[in-house]
C-alpha cells in the first residue's frame, strides 16, 4: 500500500480521490482549509510552505504519489482574482517542487494534476497571461486580465489552469521527474458536479452560460467517476504514462476542437532525432 498527498482533500474532486484510495488501503494526507490532515492557506506563502513540509514529515520523506486537486473556481469578483492565480498555479508547482526529493525516493511514483478542459475552450486568453504565470508572476497574471472585467474571473482561471498544464508537461519529461522515476500527468476535467460548479449554478448569470455549454453526453460529470480515472492513473498501469493531458469532459473539447489534434511535431524539433528514429524497428 501506498502514501498520498492530496490537495483540496476536503470536497469535490478531492474528496472523492481520498475515499477511493483509503478504500483501496493507501495512507491518504489531505491537504485542505479545514478537515485535512494538513491544514493550509495554499493562497498564501505561508500556507503552501507549511503544506510541503508537514505533508513531508508526516510521510517520513517518502511518498508514492500526489494529486494536486485544491482550485479556485471562475466566480466573479475582484477579490477572488489573486485566489484564483495563488492557489491555481502556485499551489500546484510550489508543493511539487518541494515534494519532489520524496517523490523520487519512491522509485515508481505517480503525479496527477488537475487541469481543466477550459485550457481549450476559453477563447482570448492573453498569451501575457500564460507567461506571467510561468514566471511565477501571480500579480503580473491578475493585472493582465483586469481590463476584462466582469469576464476577469474566467480568463484568469482558465489562463492559470493552462501554465499549470504546460508546467506540468514541460516538467514531465525531464531527469528530475521522468528520469526519477515519477510519473507526472494532467487530467482535465470539464463540468463536474462539485461545490465548485455548484457555487456557479446558484449564480444566475452564471448558471444560464453554464447550462447552454455544449456537453455532446449531457449532464454534468461525476466526481467519483473523476476519483476512479485519478486512481488509475496512480497506479502501475500509467508506468508509460508521461506527460499526458486526459480530457473527462463529456466531449467538449472535441466537439471544438475535432481536428485541432493531434498535430505533427514541427520539423525543427525532430530533425536532431529523426535517424534514430527511422533505425528504431518499432518505426517501420
Amino acid at each position: 500500500m501506498g502514501v498520498y498527498a492530496v490537495t483540496g482533500s476536503a470536497s469535490g474532486m478531492g474528496r472523492a480521490v481520498v475515499d477511493k484510495l483509503t478504500a483501496a488501503g493507501h495512507t491518504v494526507i489531505g491537504v485542505d482549509l479545514s478537515a485535512a490532515e494538513v491544514v493550509a492557506d495554499l493562497s498564501t506563502v505561508a500556507g503552501r510552505s507549511h503544506a510541503v513540509r508537514e505533508v513531508l514529515s508526516r510521510a517520513g520523506g517518502r511518498l508514492d504519489g500526489a494529486v494536486l486537486a485544491a482550485g479556485v473556481g471562475p466566480a466573479p469578483g475582484a477579490d477572488r482574482l489573486p485566489l484564483i492565480g495563488a492557489v491555481n498555479y502556485l499551489g500546484v508547482v510550489e508543493l511539487l517542487d518541494g515534494w519532489r526529493p520524496a517523490l523520487a525516493a519512491s522509485g515508481r511514483a505517480k503525479v496527477v494534476v488537475f487541469g481543466s478542459n477550459s485550457t481549450t475552450v476559453t477563447p482570448a486568453v492573453p498569451r501575457r497571461t500564460i507567461n506571467a504565470f510561468l514566471s511565477a508572476d501571480v500579480d503580473r497574471a491578475v493585472r493582465s486580465v483586469r481590463w476584462f472585467g466582469k469576464g476577469a474571473a474566467p480568463i484568469l482561471y482558465a489562463g492559470s489552469k493552462t501554465a499549470v498544464t504546460r508546467w506540468a508537461r514541460r516538467h514531465a519529461t525531464a531527469e528530475q521527474w521522468a528520469g526519477a522515476g515519477i510519473r507526472l500527468n494532467v487530467l482535465a476535467p470539464g463540468a463536474i458536479m462539485t461545490p465548485l460548479l455548484e457555487e456557479q449554478l446558484a449564480t444566475p448569470s452564471e448558471a444560464k452560460t453554464v447550462r447552454r455549454f455544449p456537453v455532446p453526453v449531457g449532464g454534468f460529470g461525476d466526481a467519483g467517476q473523476l476519483g476512479d480515472w485519478v486512481v488509475f492513473m496512480l497506479s502501475d498501469a500509467a508506468d508509460f504514462l508521461c506527460g499526458s493531458v486526459v480530457f473527462v469532459d463529456g466531449g467538449s473539447d472535441a466537439y471544438f476542437r475535432a481536428d485541432s489534434w493531434p498535430r505533427p511535431v514541427p520539423v525543427t524539433r525532430i530533425v536532431p532525432y529523426l535517424t534514430r528514429f527511422l533505425r528504431y524497428p518499432g518505426s517501420r
